[in-house]
């Protein structure tokens, strides 16, 4: 029934407009051929702008179209390697001459700047992925679409643990706190999603990814200190169209993609999108016998376009996306022996407790867990925009409601010992989001966009969060040679069930102008005021274990899991903006300086705090809002017609920089947020494009960047100083986690002419190349937590006929390399560390079919 429905669903937009469409009564002949040579185009599409009519040429190049339309109409012809063209005819029989597509590279428009234009014109750093591009690549989430923009930094150990940095800022590495805001924007067609869950989502029939790097709180509603990702999926048309894709790989792997597209009337239409991805699991739990780690997504995007008049454009979109993994969970990748006394390290305390670890290396893909893994997250939710032109400009509104459920179930210590046997997080997130700007000319030497945006967000458990101990605890948390420790029971099933609220207030007014002192010189002000207010309430209650009256036994049971309650409330408002000077002295040539500061908004703990001599240090609740100083230069050159070449080298420093930082205390569920005086990120970025002929091409990034702490005295101590004389130290000088001082991304595609089971159409070869060097994956540099660098290549061969089908296998990883997306330390500080590992050599073979 419900796949009826579905497919009901999809062919409504057809099944309306094919009850309107006239009596075949009329035959319309003609020939295809190319502009150049004269010789016929073998499988071109020649189609009835508007209809689903349409017809391929033959094999001396010529069609027939049967219709009622009375002429004149409008054609639309397309062929692989040519200038797609429009033509309206007005008698029963035409010659079409089509031109082959020029040896030059297309101008890329980009609307980033709440307006569309040419993305070598913008005096702002970004980086363009094409949907087509995204589609080719597999890179179907933002976790494989950071292979190719290098400034990108993506972790994540489930989609609620995910940080997403532009050039190593953003979010705090490691845990996420929900107390504090991403400092990249994320938006799908203009809606900020807040949480850093999205990002595990498939993308739903993207049409372009747009990366914004560096601040841009003077051009977007919530404020962005790191970066933006602009996504925009393919709209709604009164052209009808459809396309479809299937692949299939080894794990099992399965993915279904479909769009489709068209009229419901004169003024309104529609489009329905669909994506499915199954992957089995790459990691087995010998606990089981069961693979983990798989795939599991599920989600369908719904849009209608309204157009009342040539002024005002209405769209209404609505979307749910459903994952539901056997996952995730990852092996103990190392040990390391800390200050702690001999009997309190992680090797002893398996000796004492008779265990092994089934495995010598993560890289095996297993692992041991005694808690069943589960990471089910939905998201969803519907917006309207409204576009009307006003003036000389645009008037948009934006209206959003979304929400996030988020249903996990983890094994913290990754090991099959019972240490912790119940980890569940459940959370459920509302936000409503309005956003007013207008954005266009105030005069032939004035335009720019001015703005005013909120945001509101409820987050809580759903409907309480729960962690608990297991009878093997009293191990691990066993700070003396006490005989009590060994209590019968002490432990077992002793844990702690948490509720807790925050909800958060986000208001703004900005604007950014652009002043063309002359027509090569412009100065770009920007302006931003921002208020932020979040109130919290937490509060946690122990449950379960030896049910006791003796102070000795309760002083070791608290130091497992305490009562804790508290609640806050933290708000600040600040101005920020920017200033930029553009120097565009031809269409090949555009320099710009930038100069802006900028704010993250304040932070509230929300995981739990950290206790001293037996109380809870409620002042740390509270997280100081960041304070960003960046400063940057760019060029974005055209050498030639066929080549692209940007350079940027910039500066960022931070005052309060916002830090995840962890805690031996297993209360504190996420470790807890703290402020580093003042860190610094400075680095440089290439990247360049060239178009050699019609049927070769390149593209490439590079970056550099160097993050430092520049003050961080109070800094918790990295895993192998835990148990010293000290439980801080001061890292002022360390390296920022996450960051590789090189990375780069490099990929070509060649093409051929050729005919495959009789269609005519081209050949393409493509190879993506991704590396980077190492980088710390602990938030106090560590000798221990640091990754190797590692390379990944990606590769595709295939065909692309002319009627618009491409085949074609491919692989990602091809050469199996092996490696490490994050190092994590287990909860208790024992020594033991798990490590994330990046998927292995997968392959496979796609089939898509798109017509418009």
């Amino acid at each position: 029934m419900k796949s009826s429905f579905l497919i009901g669903l999809l062919l409504l937009p057809f099944l309306l407009s094919a009850q309107n469409q006239p009596i075949v009564n009329a035959t319309i002949t003609g020939k295809v051929i190319d502009g150049s040579t004269n010789e016929p185009l073998i499988g071109a599409t020649v189609t009835i702008k508007g209809t689903t009519n349409g017809a391929a040429t033959d094999a001396n190049g010529e069609f027939a179209l049967i219709t009622g339309q009375k002429l004149p109409f409008t054609l639309i012809v397309s062929y692989i390697g040519y200038i797609k063209k429009e033509l309206v005819i007005e008698g029963d029989k035409v010659e079409i001459r089509l031109d082959a597509t020029p040896n030059q590279l297309n101008d890329v428009v980009i609307t980033s700047r709440r307006r569309s234009e040419s993305a070598q014109n913008v005096p702002l750093p970004i980086s363009i992925i094409r949907g087509v591009s995204v589609e080719d690549a597999g890179a179907f989430n933002v976790n494989r679409l950071k292979e190719l923009v290098p400034s990108v930094q993506l972790y994540a150990s489930n989609a609620r643990n995910t940080t997403l940095n532009i050039r190593g800022l953003g979010s705090t590495y490691g845990l996420t706190n929900d107390g504090i805001d991403p400092g990249v924007g994320y938006y799908v067609d203009g809606v900020y999603y807040a949480r850093p869950a999205a990002t595990a989502l498939d993308f739903i029939d993207i049409d372009q990814v747009e990366v914004l790097r560096g601040p841009q709180g003077t051009l977007f509603g919530k404020n962005t200190t790191s970066g933006a990702f602009n996504i925009s999926s393919r709209p709604a048309s009164f052209d009808p169209g459809a396309s479809f894709e299937l692949s299939y790989g080894n794990y099992g792997y399965i993915q279904a993609k479909g769009s489709l597209t068209g009229p419901l009337g004169k003024k309104l239409a529609a489009r329905i999108s669909f994506t499915g991805t199954q992957r089995n699991g790459t990691i087995l739990n010998v606990r089981n016998n069961q693979y983990i780690n798989d795939i599991n997504n599920i989600g369908v995007r719904g849009q209608i376009l309204y157009t009342p008049s040539d002024k005002v454009k209405i769209t209404l979109i609505g979307d749910i996306t459903d994952q539901k993994p056997n996952g995730y969970g990852w092996a103990v990748a190392g040990v390391v022996t800390t200050k702690r006394a001999a009997y309190r390290q992680f090797n002893a305390i398996l000796a004492d407790l008779n265990y092994q670890l089934p495995y010598s290396s993560a890289f095996e893909r297993k692992v041991d867990l005694d808690t069943q893994s589960k990471a089910d997250n939905q998201l969803g939710g519907v917006s309207a925009n409204a576009d009307i032109k006003i003036g000389n400009g645009t008037l948009t509104s934006t209206t959003a409601y979304r929400y996030w459920h988020w249903t996990p179930l983890n094994d913290r210590d990754y090991t099959g010992l019972p240490i912790f046997t119940i980890s569940s997080g459940n959370s459920f997130h509302d936000q409503w989001s309005q956003e007013i700007r207008y954005a266009g000319k105030v005069s032939s030497k004035v335009s720019g966009v001015i703005g005013v945006f909120g945001l509101w967000q409820d987050l809580n458990s759903d409907p309480v969060q729960t962690e608990e101990a297991g009878s093997a605890q009293w191990r691990f948390a066993q700070s003396s040679t006490s005989a009590l420790w060994k209590t019968p029971g002490l432990f077992d099933n002793f844990g702690i069930r948490t509720t807790n609220r925050i909800q958060s207030t986000s208001l703004a007014v900005f604007t950014q102008v652009d002043w063309a002192v002359t027509e090569k010189f412009h100065i770009l002000p920007g302006i931003r005021y921002n208020y932020d207010k979040k109130v919290a309430d937490y509060k946690r209650e122990t449950y379960g274990g030896l049910q006791t009256t003796d102070p000795a036994l309760i002083a070791l049971k608290n130091g497992v899991y305490t009562n804790q309650a508290f609640n806050t409330t933290a708000e600040a408002g600040n101005f920020s903006g920017g200033l930029t000077a553009q120097y565009k002295s031809s269409d090949r040539f555009n320099a710009f300086a930038t100069y802006s500061v900028s704010y993250k908004p304040v932070g509230i703990n929300i995981g739990g705090l950290p206790t001293a001599s037996g109380k809870v240090l409620i002042e740390l609740a509270t997280v100081k809002p960041e304070f960003v100083t960046h400063k940057e230069i760019g060029i974005k050159t055209k050498p030639t017609p066929n080549s692209i070449v940007n350079f940027t080298i910039y500066d960022t420093d931070i005052k309060d920089y916002q830090t995840q930082v962890q805690t031996p205390e297993p209360g504190v569920n996420r470790g807890y947020l703290a402020n580093a005086e003042k860190v610094r990120v400075f680095g440089a970025e290439l990247d360049a494009s060239l178009r050699v002929n019609n049927n070769l091409s390149f593209n490439g990034a590079v970056a550099y960047t160097n993050g430092k702490y520049v003050s961080f005295k109070n800094a918790p101590v990295p895993l192998e100083e835990v148990g010293g004389e000290q439980a801080f130290k001061d890292v002022s000088g360390g390296q920022l986690p996450g960051i590789s001082k090189w990375a780069g991304s490099l990929g070509a595609e060649g093409t051929v002419k050729g005919n495959l089971l009789g269609f005519k159409g081209n050949y393409f070869l493509g190879v993506d190349t991704y590396f980077r060097t190492q980088f710390s994956s602990s938030p106090s540099p560590s000798k221990y937590l640091n990754i190797d660098g590692y390379n990944l290549t990606n590769a595709r061969l295939g065909f692309r006929a002319s009627n618009g089908v491409t085949f074609y296998v491919w692989s990602r990883n091809l050469f199996n390399t092996e490696y490490y997306e994050q190092l994590l330390a287990a909860p208790g500080s024992a020594g033991n560390y798990a490590g994330i590992i990046g998927d292995p050599r997968t392959q496979g073979v796609t089939l898509r079919y798109t017509f418009n």
